[in-house]
């Protein structure tokens, strides 16, 4: 075993490679950029090193920035987590270069496996089914459009290496071709290096289907069997679980051995995932195979009891697969839930901010939590918005969804938008309920996930009015004189009782508490309900209420001038309104387009003065390596942009000056 490894990766798959590492005994280095300085796999490790700026080109994607840290630390070894260089051959060559050892498959699987154009002719050389698809070097953009008419729409385009959904777009209709590539490129360079794809026919109602396998580097094989990553937005996955429900026991083998084959073909060593489209009259199609591990990868270690990190250092230090495939026991079933930093309802934009409460689920022998950040740090928009995965366990899928559905309802994140409310829709509804899995599941289940939120719980005003009401008493006094009458927080006046009023905004309705101090207990009323309440609280914001004898456990997060509230498994955020405050007139938006997200300007469509439809492109933005388009609010003329392509820019920043045709003609 080594003594000492390199981390070349951040978030959570760097915290979590460094938690084995610790438990066998083997010193860990972190490396980080400017944005990670204070991250938490830095905290975690033994020693960590500053490779660049916050630009992942100059950081986490510069090998010989990683290599020399690795040199300079004395490591033996690089871990390349996911995403990243983990799946690029130049960090093979530099590490082989140095007599450093890479975690990860040898040179020739990397070159292979790398592009998914040429994973896709190696199996088709090897008899393994492929769906339509177009993965030639021709990568001119009239051949392209070409095949796809070809293929037959609709079809995704897809680069040609990397992962996680990252340059990838469903093309539904010729005229959306030429967009859509020249977006995937853009993002497929900005996230690999590499602008390269290839076309491959659409299925609908798949299901993804992946066969996680090992090798050693004594040519033996074995396959830790399957996971269902059907779930998915943006092309990105959203749940996994292990097994995938439904499949029958010979398909299962079918494609076991359909995946350590393709490992065989090239020699594989170490972990890969060998990724297929079911379709849904059972048929199989090779996808691609990732050189590397997989984000998901804890769903397979909770239902085979195994840690996959554990098995890549052992066999990068050259020793020989652990188990033989009859002593690898799938028991129960696994589900993970990836949460993110992002808005679903607008198609789940990723979000930056600070993280002002993260209380996540308890850890124990059916529920895992895997986080890269903790409470008061940042969200970027430099790299992926993951904030934790969620992972349950039970003996049937039945409870383990029960598990997951209490666990998220334990979640607590303030700060920045997020997706929990959203996963925990996704999980209760019919589809997934009764595994009718498939990539289209969130678009089919969209009337029940995207709903408008209701109104809040009851008595969530009465909770969010106590926590103001001790907040206020706990704060410290303006008058140094505690006898002082204007340090007292009571409802005292001459000769009668005088109610405080507190009022909140929610969801745009207002809610005006009135508040009388009893003691230690408080008088509240809104609107006709009326009740006598007390709480306690803590420094995490959570407490014990007692609302008419019924006593129950809240939390209450304050984030300026707001409350989010949790109870119930439901979360609210309540606007404390100031009555000595005012509200600034609210610009015209008429004549601008402002950044809806934190990010670079990656590209512009058309050219200042160009007249417009409603609807039409203009520019595009890139953050956390995802591209978001701002197109026309209406028919009108571009004035001007603002900033210049590769320029960073804050949410909420004015874009461009944009004229409407109704303001045009007006003036005229």
């Amino acid at each position: 075993m080594f003594d000492k490894i390199l981390i070349a990766n951040r978030g959570e798959i760097a915290c979590r490679i460094i938690r084995t590492a610790r438990r066998l005994g083997v010193a860990t280095v972190a490396v980080f950029s400017d944005a990670d300085s204070r991250a938490r796999h830095v905290r975690l490790a033994d020693e960590a090193i500053r490779i660049g700026p916050a630009e992942a080109r100059e950081s986490y994607l510069a090998v010989d920035k990683i290599v020399a840290a690795a040199k300079a630390a004395g490591a033996e070894a690089i871990h390349p987590g996911y995403g990243f260089l983990s799946e690029n051959p130049a960090l093979r060559e530099a590490c082989d270069a140095a007599g450093l050892v890479l975690i990860g498959p040898p040179l020739e699987a990397l070159r292979a496996f790398g592009s998914k154009s040429r994973a896709k002719a190696l199996m088709q050389a090897a008899g393994v089914p492929l769906a339509p698809s177009y993965h030639d070097d021709d990568q001119d953009p009239v051949r392209l459009k070409r095949e796809a008419e070809s293929i037959g729409y609709p079809v995704l385009i897809k680069a040609a290496s990397g992962g996680g959904g990252k340059g990838m777009r469903l093309v539904e209709a010729p005229a959306d071709f030429d967009a859509a590539l020249a977006s995937c490129r853009r993002e497929a360079m900005a996230s690999f290096g590499d602008a390269s794809v290839l076309i491959e026919k659409y299925i609908e109602r798949a299901r993804h289907i992946e066969i996680q396998i090992f090798g050693d580097g004594y040519g033996d094989y074995v396959s830790l069997f399957e996971r269902d990553c059907s779930v998915q937005r943006r092309h990105q996955k959203v749940l996994e679980e292990a097994p995938a429900p439904g499949l029958s026991e010979a398909r299962r083998r079918e494609m076991s051995a359909a995946a350590v084959a393709a490992a065989k073909a090239v020699g594989y060593v170490g972990a890969g995932t060998v990724e297929f489209i079911v379709a849904p009259d059972g048929g199989f199609f090779f996808m691609e195979v990732n050189a590397r591990l997989q984000v998901e990868h804890p769903v397979t270690e909770f239902v085979t009891g195994l840690d996959l990190v554990e098995w890549q250092l052992r066999i990068a230090a050259g020793a020989p697969l652990p188990l033989r495939q009859q002593d690898i026991v799938v028991r129960g079933c696994a589900i993970e839930a990836r949460i993110y930093a992002e808005d679903p309802a607008r198609d789940f934009l990723p979000a930056t901010g600070k993280l002002v409460g993260l209380l996540l689920p308890e850890e124990g022998p059916h529920v895992r939590v895997d986080a890269g950040v903790e409470q008061g740090d940042e969200i970027s928009s430099h790299y992926d918005p993951m904030i934790a995965k969620l992972i349950v366990h039970d003996d049937t899928r039945e409870r383990a969804l029960a598990r997951l559905r209490q666990a998220l309802a334990e979640v607590r994140i303030v700060g920045v938008a997020n997706n929990v409310a959203f996963l925990s829709r996704v999980v209760a509804c019919p589809s997934f309920t009764a595994a009718d899995l498939g990539a289209s599941l969130i678009a089919r289940e969209s009337v029940r996930l995207f709903a408008p939120d209701a109104a809040p719980p009851a008595e969530a005003v009465f909770v969010a009015a106590l926590a103001a009401l001790l907040s206020e008493r706990a704060t410290p006094p303006s008058v140094s004189d505690p006898t002082s009458p204007w340090n007292a927080r009571d409802n005292w006046r001459l000769n009668r009782e005088e109610p405080r009023l507190l009022t909140f905004l929610c969801a745009n309705q207002p809610y005006v508490v009135r508040a009388l101090a009893r003691g230690e207990n408080f008088a509240l009323s809104c609107g006709d309900t009326a009740v006598a309440a007390y709480a306690e609280r803590d420094g995490d914001g959570r407490m014990v209420v007692n609302i008419d004898g019924r006593r129950f456990a809240a939390t209450a997060i304050a984030t300026g001038a707001d409350w989010t509230i949790f109870m119930g498994g439901r979360r609210s955020t309540f606007h404390f309104v100031d009555p000595l405050g005012h509200t600034a007139a609210k610009r015209d938006s008429r004549d601008e387009l402002s950044a809806p997200m934190s990010g670079r300007v990656a590209a512009f469509f058309v050219a200042p003065g160009t007249i417009v439809a409603a609807g039409a492109s203009l520019m595009a933005m890139e953050a956390m390596k995802m591209e978001h388009v701002i197109k026309a609010p209406a028919a009108g003329r571009v004035v001007a942009f603002l900033y210049a392509v590769g320029d960073h820019v804050s949410e909420g920043a004015e874009l461009l000056r944009f004229e409407s045709q109704d303001d045009r003609e007006a003036e005229a």
